[in-house]
C-alpha cells in the first residue's frame, strides 16, 4: 500500500481549491442579484437608517445562500 502523492494529496487539494473558487463566485453573483433586485438601497437602509430588521433578513439570506451552495458543491 504505497502513498501516491499526486492521487492522495495534490488532486484533492486542487479540487478543493476549484470548488472554493466556484462557490465564492456563485455566492458573489447571488449577493449582487439580491442588491440589484431590491427596490431600495440595502447599504443606505442598514448603515444610515440603522434598519436592524433588514440587516437580520439580509444576514439570513446570506446564510441560506451559503448553505445551499455548500450542499450543491458537496453533492
Amino acid at each position: 500500500m504505497a502513498f501516491d502523492i499526486q492521487a492522495d494529496l495534490v488532486i484533492p487539494l486542487v479540487l478543493a481549491g476549484v470548488f472554493t473558487v466556484v462557490g465564492v463566485i456563485l455566492f458573489a453573483i447571488c449577493l449582487w442579484l439580491v442588491v440589484k433586485i431590491a427596490p431600495f438601497s440595502i447599504r443606505k437602509e442598514i448603515e444610515e437608517d440603522q434598519n436592524t430588521s433588514l440587516g437580520i433578513i439580509i444576514g439570513s439570506m446570506i446564510l441560506g445562500i451559503a448553505i445551499i451552495l455548500a450542499a450543491a458543491i458537496h453533492g
